[in-house]
């Protein structure tokens, strides 16, 4: 998030595009933007290494917020836009943030989470009031940022230096934990290894146009847009995903870079015939993928439909390392990751043992970066190997004989029923491929003589109704494609599954429903 030279010999170039309201940023305005921000923290007392996070939708004040950490020095902490005041509160503490950075629109989570958080010195909003507002009799104040910000120089700081984000895990399976990453001892112009590899693996270049259809919190468009920025691209921001507005934003913005995650695929897969092929697409150039699994079937309508122009990842924040192929290589290895290209890969047994080509066991990685748990060494223990030496974050696959990674599931979400090892992901990737299926999330619920059986829970697709008929129909489908004993015996149906707009599941939050209500019957 660092354009520093790109300001100076492009400062009229849009650098950012909000795409609902056209607003426009330009390098020259971003740079003076963070460089005032920049200056305000340290007169805040921030020196480097200290924290502070963002609380805010995707809007164009975001990446100033992010670029004002990465040439102070500082570690700042990007907090999921959709969390409640109770969770933004734990993020805040957790991370030791002294500062927070919100907006208009999540004004009132961020006030009564900044209640919460004794330890919070400011608390800056860039598009409203200024006020001081109790919350349960603890005063806020709330300061408006341009307003903080307007006595200060929109030059750099005296003592530039990098500063990275420390983002937190989801918490799909529980608390997030705040990753943290040493700070690299270089001024903030100059790109880590990480960031100059990824560069080269997704062909950015100068003059790029970069589409962003995910929440910027997430570690995937932060590395994305900031790697745009880097190269002097334009980085086009999508408040929220839309399908049929991300191909009209392809059109109209000439993109030739995007990064997107599966469920997005599915839905403009779904769209109308006719409205898929209303818009000209040719200008893309290569389309990144990740976060979460990918049903094979919608990958190869995603090719067919778009081209061989699809690249895959696997890596988590944590950098433990990192697998990817091209479109080519996927169709010679229908459902692979990829091949490792940072880190060392082993899978191994639940007695650290390796496991044989083509047998599942937990993903471990000789770590490619190092990292830690913030402020939690038994969190950074329960990750890392017996030794201290390779790390995992509880994914489970395998590996073919040529090399290339396969996700089975995390060992969190495995079902067990009747002694047989079941992992969900093989019926969520079916399920999705149904045109009555929005969304699916297969897990295991009690069964009192198998232990667990697998439940589906079902997002149906407008216009259809989750009666008996359908269930049978769904029932039917998964007995047509999968072994008995992967089936659902049964399905629920929600309005919305909690999915993340990163593409990340909240399968915990509609397991946990089925196993309290057991375990209170048993009590």
């Amino acid at each position: 998030m660092y354009p520093n030279a790109n300001a100076r010999a492009n400062p009229e170039r849009p650098c950012i595009i909000m795409a609902g309201s056209g607003e426009t940023i330009s390098y020259g305005e971003l740079d003076a933007r963070a460089n005032r921000l920049a200056h305000l923290l340290r007169a805040t007392g921030l020196g480097p290494a200290d924290h502070f996070s963002i609380f805010m939708e995707n809007n164009s004040r975001f990446i100033e917020a992010c670029s004002a950490g990465e040439r102070s020095g500082l570690y700042y902490t990007c907090i999921n836009s959709y969390l409640t005041p109770e969770e933004v509160a734990y993020i805040i503490d957790n991370s030791r943030s002294r500062v927070l950075i919100t907006s208009a629109a999540k004004r009132e989570v961020a006030v009564a989470a900044a209640a919460l958080c004794p330890d919070l010195e400011l608390c800056l909003i860039v598009d409203g009031p200024e006020a001081t507002v109790e919350v349960g009799g603890v005063p806020v104040t709330l300061k408006n940022l341009d307003i903080a910000t307007a006595a200060h120089p929109d030059t750099p700081i005296a003592d530039e230096c990098a500063g990275v984000a420390m983002l937190y895990s989801s918490g799909t399976t529980g608390r997030p934990k705040g990753i943290l990453r040493p700070l690299p001892d270089v001024p903030p112009d100059q790109p880590t290894p990480l960031f100059g590899f990824l560069n080269g693996l997704w062909h950015y270049r100068e003059g790029m146009v970069y589409l962003s259809p995910a929440p910027l919190y997430h570690s995937a468009p932060q590395a994305a847009v900031g790697l745009t920025l880097r190269n002097g691209g334009t980085a086009v921001i999508m408040e929220r995903f839309d399908p049929e507005q991300f191909l009209a934003l392809v059109e109209r913005h000439r993109i030739t870079h995007s990064q997107l995650v599966p469920t997005m695929f599915s839905r403009m897969l779904k769209l109308p015939e006719a409205v898929r092929q209303r818009y000209d697409l040719s200008s893309l150039e290569i389309a990144i993928h990740a976060a979460a699994p990918c049903p094979a079937q919608v990958k190869e309508q995603m090719i067919e439909w778009w081209g061989p122009i699809i690249h895959e990842y696997y890596g988590a924040t944590e950098g433990l390392g990192f697998t990817a192929c091209d479109s080519t290589e996927w169709l010679a290895h229908r459902g692979t990751v990829g091949r490792v290209m940072l880190g060392d890969l082993h899978i191994l047994d639940d007695d650290m043992q390796p496991c044989p080509t083509g047998t599942p066991g937990t993903i471990w990685f000789r770590t490619a970066t190092p990292f830690e748990y913030f402020d939690d060494p038994e969190k950074t223990r329960d990750a890392r190997s017996p030794d201290g030496e390779m790390s995992t974050v509880g994914d489970v696959g395998y590996v073919d004989e040529d090399g290339f990674l396969y996700l089975t599931d995390r060992a969190t979400f495995m079902i067990i029923s009747g002694g047989v090892n079941i992992y969900p992901q093989e019926c969520e990737n079916l399920l999705i491929t149904h045109p009555k299926v929005a969304d699916a999330a297969v897990f295991g619920v009690p069964n009192p003589d198998l232990g667990e059986e697998v439940k589906a829970v079902i997002q149906l697709m407008p216009g259809n109704d989750p009666d008996d008929a359908t269930t049978a129909e769904l029932l039917a489908f998964c007995a047509d494609h999968l072994a008995r004993q992967k089936c659902p015996r049964s399905i629920d149906y929600e309005a919305e599954l909690p999915r993340l707009p990163t593409g990340k599941l909240y399968k915990r939050l509609l397991r946990d429903r089925y196993w309290t209500d057991h375990a209170n019957r048993i009590v």
